[in-house]
This record gives structure tokens, sequence and C-alpha cells, in this order.
């Protein structure tokens, strides 16, 4: 039952998901669970009850989807919004209110915090209104709910929680005057028809999502998400997926770490309301970006370890690192498998699926896993250059050159956290 494709196939067709996205891992504990819950005995017998059950199908794509999301989640893209969304109102001389989309919304945080940031930036609640929408009904519903727990406030800034939250028995309960400026709904993105007859938004927010589809569904869902932004509005999106859009005609806004862009082949105007980069620290340990050939074409890649912690997950973290490093690509690859279907997902893990992809020659599957890890964590210095690596190779040097500089912003952060 464990690699049946069937439901690879019934993944891919009704949320767009690549396996190699993931791991197939992640699907066959899914598939696993989902068949203990209805007591079902062997692939067959599960795939019968799937193919008669709507609320299986969603039961199995629920369990494949697991949320991992916060308040204020990459802060600069909300930073960036506010004053974004002032010079818009000003454009459109306070005509109408601006019109913003979150997608996939999962449990409810991202819509929260684009209300929560318009709000503390000075918008009336009559000036914008928050769209959500996720393919779960059951994230729909506990963003519905609108109560979370401390998993869901992360950061070392939580003043937003004092003004925005009532703490009660079962967690914190955002207030009703943030909830009132968001409207939730469950949709696939997939879905021809999705939201035809609405106007276009002025700001939409679609993060960590390409990262999960093959390329032709990509693009598929890259013209979705043309359509619904305004011709003058910008587009927020994971902080692994910018050479994607790169591809599609987008370009970034300029803002370090807002992730960005515009659908304009023109910079986002007016230019005053962005924060300049800054000039780039003298780079210690950042190599540029290797020229051709691949980097990884042999298996003399070494893969650098990290500190593990003390405990199962850290002895398996350990053991892939070792095996890697000695060349075991097989047994490393099978290693990462274990450590996905026992444990939840970690950066490190896609890292090492990724050379050992890049080992093997293949640049796509490696291109996902370090885009994966990238979704995990957003500044892994060593995804972000060999993600570069791969897409220098392929020519696409643009989108190199920001995963670099990307990767020296880590590395100097890095170095002043241990001055």
């Amino acid at each position: 039952m464990s690699n049946d494709p069937r439901f690879f196939a019934f993944l891919k067709e009704r949320i767009g998901l690549d396996v190699a996205s993931v791991g197939e891992a992640i699907i066959e504990r899914a598939v696993r669970q989902r068949s203990q819950a209805v007591a079902a005995h062997t692939a067959d017998e599960y795939w019968q009850h799937l193919q008669h059950s709507h609320d299986e199908q969603q039961a199995l794509i629920e369990a494949v989807i697991v949320p991992e999301t916060w308040f204020f989640r990459y802060p600069e893209s909300f930073a960036t919004l506010a004053r974004l969304a002032k010079a818009r109102l000003a454009e459109i001389n306070q005509l109408r209110a601006l019109r913003i989309l979150s997608l996939p919304c999962s449990t409810g945080e991202e819509p929260y915090s684009i209300a929560m940031a318009l709000l503390d930036a000075g918008l009336a609640p009559h000036q914008f209104k928050v769209q959500g929408m996720d393919v779960s009904p059951l994230s729909v519903e506990r963003a519905q709910r609108g109560v979370y727990g401390r998993n869901s406030f992360r950061g070392g800034d939580l003043e937003f929680r004092d003004r925005h939250f009532t703490e009660q028995a079962d967690g914190y309960r955002i207030d009703d005057r943030v909830r009132e400026q968001v409207r939730l709904q469950v949709g696939n993105l997939l879905d021809p028809g999705l939201l035809a007859n609405e106007p276009s938004y002025d700001f939409v927010f679609c993060r960590n999502l390409l990262i999960y589809f093959d390329q032709p569904t990509q693009k598929q869902v890259f013209d979705v998400l043309k359509n619904l932004t305004h011709v003058d509005g910008v587009l927020f999106i994971g902080p692994a997926e910018g050479s994607l859009l790169g591809r599609h005609g987008m370009r970034s806004i300029g803002v370090p770490q807002s992730f960005a862009f515009s659908r304009h082949t023109e910079p986002v105007k007016p230019e005053p309301i962005f924060v300049p980069i800054p000039a780039p620290a003298p780079r210690r340990s950042i190599a540029a970006v290797p020229p051709k050939p691949r980097p990884f074409s042999t298996l003399n890649a070494q893969v650098v370890p990290i500190k593990a912690p003390a405990s199962e997950a850290g002895d398996l973290l350990s053991q892939i690192a070792t095996l890697a490093n000695e060349g075991k690509s097989a047994e490393a690859r099978a290693a990462c498998e274990r450590y996905l279907s026992q444990h939840p997902p970690a950066a490190q893990v896609f890292y090492w699926l990724g050379l050992l992809s890049d080992v093997a020659g293949n640049a796509l599957d490696a291109q996902g896993f370090y885009r994966k890890a990238l979704y995990l964590e957003p500044q892994h210095p060593q995804a972000l250059m060999q993600l570069a690596a791969l897409l220098e190779a392929q020519g696409d040097i643009a989108a190199a050159r920001r995963l670099q500089a990307r990767a020296a912003r880590s590395e100097l952060t890095v170095s002043k956290n241990h001055e």
C-alpha cells in the first residue's frame, strides 16, 4: 500500500501535488493513517473507499497538507504591504477599498496578519478588505474560529498579540475588529472558474505553494494568479519561488526579504516608498556562484553536517550526514525517507535530498528539494547557494544572483550573532 502510484496520481489530479516536492514518504504515511482510520486492510480496499467517499478524499488531502504557518511570518512582507497600500490608496484617490487575497490561507494566520498590519499602519476598516481561501475545509473552519495556540506566535516581537487578541482558556482569540476585515472560504487554485466573477486584487499573497507543483502545473497556477492580480498590483510569494516568477516575466520590486513581485516590466511606483537595498557588507566565506559545470555532478560532494539534538531524530540526522559524506547515496536517501516518515519535515533533510539528486544528475528533482528546504528555512545558506548554482547552470543568472545575495546576507547575520 505504501508505494501505490494511484494515490500519488489522485493527489496530483485533485490538488496538483508533485510527489517529488514533498517526498513519497509523507504521502505514504498519510495513506497509512487514513487506511487505519477507516479500517481498510489492503490498498485496493482503501482505494475503493476513497473513490466513493468525498469526505475521505478530503480527509486524505488534509492528512497530506500539514499547515506550517504563524502570524507575521516573513515580517518585511507585511511592512512592505503597509507602505504599498498607502500609496495605492492615493493612486486610486480613495475611491474604493483595497482588495487583498490570501491563498492558500491555511488556518488564517496570514490573512489576519494582513488585516492587523494595515490597521496598525493607520488604514481605516472601510479602506481595505481581505479574502482568504484554502483547499482545506478543516483549515478554513479553524481560521473562522479565530482561536490560536502558542505555536502561532513566534519571534521576539509579540506586541501585536496584546493589541489584537484576548487570552482565554483554550488560547488567544482574535478581536472582532480584525476578524471583520477578513472573509474566508474554501476554494481550489486549480479550479479554472476560481473567482471568475470577482474584480482583480490589488495585492495577492500566494506563498510556498508553487514549490509543490511540477512545471506544467506551476505555469497553470501562475496564469490564474496573473489574472487575479490587478495590472498595477503586487504578488507576494514564498522565499524559494522568485525564480519561478522571473521565468514568467515578473520582477522583484526590490525590497529585501519582502518576496514581492510586480506584474509590470517597469519597477513599481512611487519608488520613494521602498526601503533601499543596503550596500553589501564584505563577504566573508560566501563564494561567488560557481560557474559551469555543475558543482555536484560527481559523488565527491561533501554534505556539511549540522549540530543535531541528542534524540532519535538527531541520531538519524547524523546518520544521514555520515552516509552522504561517505558517498553512500542510496543509503542516505533511504535514511532521509525514513526520517520524513517518522518525524516532522526538516529543512536539512530536504537539503540533503537535493544534494543526492544533484549527485544523481536529477537537476529538476534537486531544485524541488532545495525549494522545499527554503520553504522550511528561508535563509538556509547551503540550500540558497546550491539552488543558485542550479539556476546559473540553467542560464537564469538574475535569479542566481538574488539567491547568492540572500546567502551572503544570511552569512552576515550569522556572523554578527556570533560576535
